[in-house]
């Protein structure tokens, strides 16, 4: 008893005090102050297409990327699996459809199932590009996703939107309205009262 005591008192003591007034967090009220007062994050709507592509599925690579877009404190509101149709990719990839490797690229996308996802989040679209990478593996960087785990310019495991219209436009593509939640995320929006 005295050895749990010693380990987890110092670990609840930030939340011992808090009155019934006060809705509990999940985080110190110091650290939730802080949050709140700094309340640039708010009212941040900014969202982004992220699309695991068959290489990185096959090769379990799924829950690390999603990882990466959790710690860099993105919040995942649409989520799903599936087997593209041709149709898809035509609409998605409208402007290689010409392209002489388009042909390539749909077998490549069919091959496998695909895991794309929505991210919300401050500047999410140009950070998300940072993260992931240029196409090409061989000029990625290191700490990248395409830098640490693509092997070709054809398998470059992940896609993420170019921009904000690009953005737009790709999310109507693969999810209906009702398919994206909206959710409170404790770090965006803090719930105490004072």
């Amino acid at each position: 008893m005295l050895l749990q005591r010693a380990i987890f008192s110092p670990l609840l003591s930030p939340w011992r005090g808090q009155t019934s007034a006060r809705k509990r967090t999940l985080m110190p009220p110091r650290f939730a102050a802080t949050l709140r007062n700094n309340s640039g994050l708010r009212d941040v709507k900014e969202r982004t297409l992220v699309a695991v592509k068959p290489d990185g599925v096959q090769r379990r690579l799924v829950g690390q990327i999603i990882r990466r877009f959790e710690q860099r404190g993105f919040k995942l509101v649409g989520l799903k699996m599936l087997q593209v149709s041709e149709e898809l990719l035509s609409q998605h990839y409208c402007q290689l459809t010409q392209k002489a490797f388009y042909p390539s690229l749909v077998q490549y996308m069919t091959s496998a199932p695909v895991v794309v996802m929505v991210w919300e989040g401050h500047n999410v679209v140009q950070a998300s590009r940072v993260m992931v990478g240029p196409t090409n593996p061989s000029t990625a960087q290191a700490g990248t996703v395409r830098g640490d785990f693509s092997l070709h310019v054809s398998r470059n495991v992940v896609h993420a939107s170019d921009s904000l219209e690009g953005a737009e436009r790709e999310i109507q593509l693969w999810f209906q309205g009702k398919e994206l939640l909206k959710w409170e995320c404790w770090d965006q929006t803090i719930t105490c009262e004072e």
